[in-house]
């Protein structure tokens, strides 16, 4: 069963669900199913509730139109019973696998599922209230536990597979060409068309100060450094000198930190270097030491196997409006001999900011609309080969300060319709996944008592309906 992700959803499946109740020879007399009970998997009942929820669900998510006409739904009915069935093997597995999953491993996603269905009734809970109650969701409280239970469900599942797959229980199969086309024409309708993209190569330029300006900023770091050592509070003086906006407001907490997460400077502090500097020791400060940020003063708070738990404080110095402004020239001038035939490795040697850690090379397509607005306007209208540049926003640190971009456009994708040259290895990937999960499913579905009662309903309907044909045998 599949988790219904809002309370609107909840209504759209009422209505959506009418498309099965009213089918073409369902008159007023036709039977109803007072019974509910869609299949019955060793002890776990699926009801036809359900089974219209799943249904529901996939229309939603436009895995599947809704059916129009009688034999097309009855269709879907069997196709989606088949599937939840298989589910609930899966889950029953994991008590074999001694998988369980703990509340507080999915109570971070049900509450922000519940903030977000609040916030779509502008946060009046008297009409969140009176849609639950619409929906047969009962109270807010009954809502989060049914959510929790779909949430617990769909994590089951996810980690059975991962354990069976990881354990060679779950095999992918060969997946022949014309599968692969079949599925293809079968999903394309409801694939969302593919999104504008581009791959491009860039030079990241971050101003410089001057050297003047670097030494006043030592000077202040190593002072800062004499305050403390003479018994300042570290917290108050990061929170009143240091310039780095991500800490400064938690007195320079860097949380606990791992090996090979920080740049070089700073590693060489937190975890030494063997044969050569120990590393700090709880309740120690390191001398002032540069990096590419600024002058930074370290305290290692405690320390643990692998991570450290440590404060900074950085003062940088002061990059002014001349400073910026040489940095604009620069890469305007770094993207003309670029254009000229100049080496993109030789450039990026010179200039990029790899202490920065930016990237030089986006080689996957990368959405337009998800790129941020001075990438989105520096790139409008421009075509693969195409050399620009542009200011983007400054570092998580020193936001204030801008940098520079010099970027090659490698391609462009207008997007548009899927084709199956394109998805051809996805699909190759998810077929050969789907089946082996199936090949195993079987097996699983033979050892296990299995009920399916979707057959005996129908054929009831059709007796009722065609009074003078036997019915089917369940």
């Amino acid at each position: 069963m599949k988790i219904r992700v809002s309370l609107a959803s909840a209504g759209l499946a009422l209505c959506a669900s009418q498309v099965f109740a009213q089918q073409p020879a369902a008159q007023s007399n036709s039977p109803i199913r007072l019974d509910g009970v869609a299949a019955i998997v060793s002890d776990q009942v699926i009801t036809l509730n359900d089974l219209r929820d799943a249904i529901v669900s996939k229309i939603q998510r436009k895995e599947i139109a809704e059916p129009k006409d009688s034999a097309t739904a009855r269709e879907i009915e069997r196709e989606t019973l088949n599937d939840m069935i298989q589910d609930e093997l899966i889950i029953q597995k994991a008590k074999d696998l001694k998988i369980t999953i703990a509340d507080a491993d999915i109570a971070p996603q049900v509450d922000r599922q519940l903030r977000e269905t609040r916030a779509m009734f502008q946060n009046n809970e008297q009409q969140f209230r009176a849609e639950l109650q619409k929906a047969a969701l009962g109270t807010p409280d009954d809502f989060r536990r049914y959510l929790m239970e779909q949430y617990r469900r769909q994590a089951t599942r996810d980690r059975v597979l991962a354990k069976l797959q990881q354990d060679g229980k779950i095999i992918p199969i060969n997946v022949t060409d014309a599968e692969i086309s079949a599925e293809f024409d079968k999903a394309k309708q409801f694939l969302p068309p593919k999104p504008a993209s581009v791959t491009f190569k860039q030079i990241v330029i971050a101003p410089q100060p001057i050297a003047s300006a670097k030494e006043a900023a030592r000077v202040k770091a190593e002072s800062v450094l004499v305050q403390i050592k003479r018994g300042a509070d570290f917290e108050k003086i990061a929170k009143r000198e240091s310039m780095d906006l991500e800490t400064k407001e938690t007195g320079g907490d860097l949380g606990w930190v791992r090996r090979g997460s920080q740049i070089s400077e700073f590693e060489r502090w937190l975890f030494g270097i063997p044969g050569y500097q120990q590393a700090l020791q709880p309740g120690q400060l390191s001398p002032v030491f540069e990096t590419p940020y600024g002058f930074h003063i370290v305290r290692v708070d405690r320390v643990q196997t692998g991570e450290v738990k440590a404060r900074h404080i950085l003062i940088a110095a002061k990059i002014d409006s001349a400073d910026i402004e040489r940095t604009r020239k620069l890469a305007d001038s770094v993207a003309k001999v670029w254009r000229t035939g100049s080496a993109f490795d030789s450039l990026a040697k010179k200039y990029h900011d790899y202490a920065g850690r930016e990237e030089t090379s986006i080689l996957t397509p990368y959405w337009r609309d998800s790129l941020p607005a001075t990438y989105q306007h520096g790139f409008e209208d421009k075509k693969p080969g195409d050399i620009v540049a542009f200011q983007i926003a400054g570092s998580a640190k020193r936001p204030d300060i801008p940098k520079f971009v010099v970027a090659q456009l490698l391609t462009v994708d207008e997007g548009g319709e899927r084709t199956l040259s394109e998805m051809r290895e996805a699909v190759r990937s998810s077929l050969a996944q789907r089946g082996g999960v199936r090949r195993y499913i079987d097996g699983l579905r033979k050892q296990t008592f299995v009920m399916v009662r979707l057959d005996s309903l129908d054929a009831k309907e059709a007796a009722a309906l065609k009074p003078d044909e036997p019915p089917k045998q369940p």
